[in-house]
């Protein structure tokens, strides 16, 4: 009989510090390492060039750090069941090692079945958890005191060298024109891999991040002020366990008191990160469907396809809409101020359904994370039924946040000239169709009865958390920056 052999399977942890998986490996006589560039995230509604593009900007980078211990790490193209049958006749593993992953669902449907082929193949499948968020979770109370006992765990020994086999010989890694990814084939991404995201992070906790609180909140001031770590987190080329424990030694060293402030600031943030993927892991349907079914048919009938188009591109007449749009879709990033602001001109202004501005901006948010994204997009269309309705005004944003106008004139340079758009709605009118519509329904025996269930399975707890409850059916409005982070 063989002897226990074991793969690791890289999913969205791309990194060697503080990976479960690759500790576990070091138990075994013979390893591989693998990942899988799977079609059926390819050919998704939410995946787009500079996604992939970062991801073989990362894998480079790791494939040398393994293979500097004496890991090969393959990388194969195909359908997940289809590669691991393939990879188990090079190579006979026993066991696939990998972390959790709370994701689309596509991602769940590939979950089950490598499940079903590992239960067929007698192959043992073991999961670890890599953030906050629980399977199986039976209930929320005492859900953020778990947070914090997994978070301030020490971190996985990564052990000092594998023994792999000789068979299996990795490959060139693929191009984006090798994967069939022709669209966006220019797009330019910041630099990726592990290295990169621990200089990130020592420079925010160094003293970049001295200005977070007031500086999360403005497109200006937020690219350098925000910690910019989303896009890993989103990879995994570092752990949420090593970015809250640097951050809460970085608190205690400082004597930078304003540094110290802003610190704990962000701390509080990575909490809500875990806070909103726990509801998707607790309710995938959530990505396709409203939170609250009393919301069924509000919007869903009524969709209008020219102004989609237009807040898509950019040219709907609201000059900070416009702006933030465009520098989103130039960089793949904006401050999550100004992703609810056009989540929510998108849903009251314009009166669209979450669901298709919520997969255009997944492809054009490098760091999508779909547990965040599909919360924040019904939370900011006020289909959760709990939460509490905010419609941002583009007007106030642009005075608050870009006083003197340099940030629209940089992004719409035909501001003022005939060429600029005249605006596609009447925001009074819009807004007051919005109101008597939401307020209406939120009013019905239903929606009520609905807001009571869903509080109870997905509202936050006090139990570490900022507390929750405006008269026990709607949660408190989450600090301004959870959503992007960072």
């Amino acid at each position: 009989m063989n002897a226990p052999a074991a793969l690791v399977w890289f999913k969205r942890d791309l990194r060697l510090r503080d990976h479960a998986p690759l500790s576990e490996a070091g138990r075994f006589e013979r390893t591989l390492a693998l990942y899988v560039i799977e079609p059926e995230w390819l050919g998704s509604p939410e995946c787009d060039a500079r996604h992939v593009r970062f991801l073989l900007d990362a894998l480079a980078p790791l494939r040398d750090d393994l293979a500097a211990r004496g890991l090969p790490l393959a990388v194969r193209v195909g359908s997940a069941v289809q590669v691991l049958a393939e990879l188990r006749r090079e190579f006979a593993f026993t066991h696939i090692l990998s972390h959790e992953e709370t994701g689309p669902g596509w991602s769940y449907t590939r979950d089950r079945a490598v499940a079903a082929w590992c239960r067929a193949e007698g192959v043992v499948w073991q999961e670890f958890a890599q953030t906050g968020v629980v399977r199986r979770l039976r209930s929320r109370a005492g859900w953020a005191g778990r947070w914090a006992q997994r978070m301030n765990a020490p971190e996985a020994v990564l052990p000092r060298g594998f023994a792999a086999p000789q068979v299996v010989v990795p490959s060139p890694l693929p191009t984006l024109r090798d994967l069939g990814v022709h669209h966006g084939i220019d797009t330019r991404v910041p630099p990726a891999g592990e290295r990169v995201a621990w200089a990130v992070l020592e420079s925010f906790l160094a003293g970049r991040g001295r200005d977070y609180r007031r500086a999360l909140s403005s497109p200006v001031s937020a690219a350098e002020g925000c910690s910019r770590l989303s896009e890993h987190l989103a990879f995994g080329t570092i752990s949420m366990r090593c970015v809250h424990q640097a951050t809460e030694a970085a608190i205690r060293s400082t004597p930078d008191r304003t540094l110290a402030h802003a610190l704990r600031g962000f701390a509080g943030r990575l909490r809500w990160h875990c806070h909103f993927m726990q509801k998707l892991e607790d309710e995938p349907a959530i990505e396709f469907r409203n939170f609250s079914r009393a919301c069924d048919g509000l919007r869903e009938h009524a969709f209008d396809r020219e102004r989609f188009e237009a807040w898509c591109e950019g040219r709907t007449g609201f000059p900070m809409i416009d702006a933030c749009m465009r520098q989103l879709r130039a960089t793949g990033w904006i401050n999550f101020r100004m992703r609810a602001m056009l989540v929510s001109f998108a849903a009251y202004h314009l009166w669209l359904h979450w669901r298709e501005p919520g997969l255009f901006l997944a492809r054009q948010f490098l760091d999508f994370e779909p547990g965040i994204h599909w919360s924040q997009m019904q939370m900011q269309s006020g289909t959760t039924g709990i939460n509490t309705l905010r419609i941002y005004s583009p007007a106030k944003q642009a005075r608050d946040h870009d006083p003197t106008g340099a940030y629209v004139r940089r992004w719409v340079p035909e501001i003022g000239t005939p060429a600029y758009p005249k605006p596609i709605v009447d925001e009074r009118a819009a807004l007051a169709f919005a109101r008597e519509r939401l307020f209406g329904l939120r009013g019905t025996v239903q929606a009520r009865r609905e807001a009571d269930a869903i509080q109870a399975k997905h509202g936050s707890r006090k139990s570490g958390l900022p507390p929750s409850g405006m008269k026990g059916r709607r949660t408190r409005r989450p600090p301004a920056g959870q959503g992007e982070l960072f």
